[in-house]
């Protein structure tokens, strides 16, 4: 095997996954090891550039509210529209009411993606520890939703009336299993899928510095990049109405 040293090619493809301080100079400190809490990351940078640019957008990209539309004013109208027909239609009547929640989600998962997406970022929501807090925000915001909307009659939806008596505590467990387990997958997906693609590119990237293969690969981090463009609006996406459909059991009738 040839030596790394001697090619001067070595492809790491989960390094820039590694949180990092901000404000550190790598060749006099170790940037990676004992951050404290309250240190700003690379993590922190780029969740607050998210917040800035939905603020951005929603804020003053809208604050004119103009008859005639400006392009930014279009694109946060479009954004609010599609989002609320969305928590109406999978959540229902009695879920509009918390569409503010459910846009603010899904607003800074789509930005979070996208910024991910510039050379030299770093995509928040490709790390488990961002994701489960947002999902378990969203588990913890349910539970307590329909516990205050239903009391205990929240925990009907474990018990499907529907099913014949023998089967109905089998299936009451399969269904508080799945419940508990929501967290996870909610969280899981939207990393999972974001690292698996940046790290796909970052090595075609590193192909593409090889005289040889150099065309195929560039062509190939082409498309992969414009494959997770979609990915990072898709996953947006699925996480919000994933969030609604939770939303329901909170709102909504319980299984019958």
């Amino acid at each position: 095997m040839t030596d790394v040293a001697e090619t001067g090619f070595a492809i790491h493809p989960m390094d820039q996954f590694i949180v990092k301080r901000f404000f550190c100079d790598a060749a006099h400190a170790d940037c990676t090891t004992d951050i404290k809490w309250y240190e700003i990351t690379n993590v922190t940078v780029w969740m607050a550039a998210a917040v800035v640019v939905i603020i951005a957008l929603m804020v003053f990209g809208s604050r004119g509210r103009a008859m005639i539309p400006s392009r930014i004013q279009s694109v946060g109208e479009m954004i609010y529209g599609f989002i609320y027909k969305m928590v109406e239609d999978v959540a229902g009547h009695d879920g509009v009411k918390y569409f503010p929640f459910v846009m603010t989600l899904f607003l800074f998962v789509l930005f979070s993606n996208l910024l991910g997406l510039i050379p030299m970022s770093f995509t928040t929501t490709s790390h488990v520890a961002v994701t489960v807090t947002l999902a378990g925000i969203v588990f913890l915001f349910v539970t307590l939703l329909g516990l205050a909307r239903k009391g205990l009659g929240f925990l009907a939806m474990f018990w499907v009336s529907s099913a014949p008596l023998p089967l109905r505590p089998v299936l009451a467990v399969i269904e508080v299993i799945s419940y508990f387990v929501r967290p996870v997958s909610h969280s899981i997906r939207l990393a999972g899928n974001l690292m698996a693609g940046h790290a796909v590119m970052k090595v075609f990237a590193g192909f593409a510095s090889m005289a040889v293969i150099s065309p195929v690969a560039i062509g190939a981090v082409t498309a992969i990049y414009g494959l997770e463009l979609l990915v990072a609006v898709v996953q947006a996406y699925v996480f919000t109405i994933l969030t609604c459909v939770y939303l329901k059991d909170a709102v909504g009738d319980a299984h019958h």
